[in-house]
Formats: C-alpha cells, structure tokens, sequence
C-alpha cells in the first residue's frame, strides 16, 4: 500500500535506476512497518525541473500510505533525504519531500479497498 514517487532533473543509467529504487522500497518498508511486498516505487529520472530559480541536481517525493503517522514525518524526512541524497548526490536543501495519508476506503487493490 505504500506508494514513493521519485521524480529528479538528475539522469541515472538502467542499472543505478533499478539499484535506487529498490534501496528506497526496503527503506520505505522498514520505517513504516510494512512488508515490502506492498511497495510501490516510481523513479523519474531526467525530468526537466528548476527549484530556487536553478536546474542544479533536486528531487521531489511523494509518500503515500494507508494508516501513515504524522508524527513519524521528520523521522521519514530525514530518512528518504538520507537515501537520496547518499545515492543521487543531491544535497538535502533541495529534496522536497509531500506525505500523504490515504484514507482506507479510497485505496484499491487486488480487485477491492483496504
């Protein structure tokens, strides 16, 4: 049920692509508590994006996830910057990271909702 979405103006061969994404689902799965096998993570690589009026190396996340706790968001920031910013490069100042908590009823699978 988790959802990460990665989308960054830094360009990453295949191999470093598959290697980022899945460092980020076990990191998503191991701070939230869930098994790994309902993780979903999208990387967007190369994507034309310009923060605090310069296209230097930045990254927008979102998180999204049933039941996600507030009160764990700092402790979720400063673990996916972590992530980012060793395997990208990009400094965390320009790492903007959207947590959103979905409600049960409004998030699908296998042919039903949670």
């Amino acid at each position: 049920m988790p959802y990460l979405k990665l989308q960054t103006n830094v360009d990453l061969p295949a191999d470093k692509q598959q290697a980022v994404m899945q460092t980020l689902s076990q990191t998503v799965a191991n701070q939230l508590g869930k098994a790994e096998r309902y993780v979903m993570v999208a990387l967007e690589t190369g994507t034309p994006m310009l923060f605090a009026g310069n296209n230097q190396a930045l990254a927008y996340l979102e998180l999204k996830s049933i039941g996600l706790p507030e009160e764990d968001t700092a402790r979720l920031s400063r673990s996916l910057c972590h992530v980012v910013s060793e395997t990208l490069g990009i400094p965390g100042d320009r790492i903007y990271i959207e947590f959103s908590n979905a409600p049960r009823h409004l998030w699908g699978w296998d042919s039903r909702t949670f």
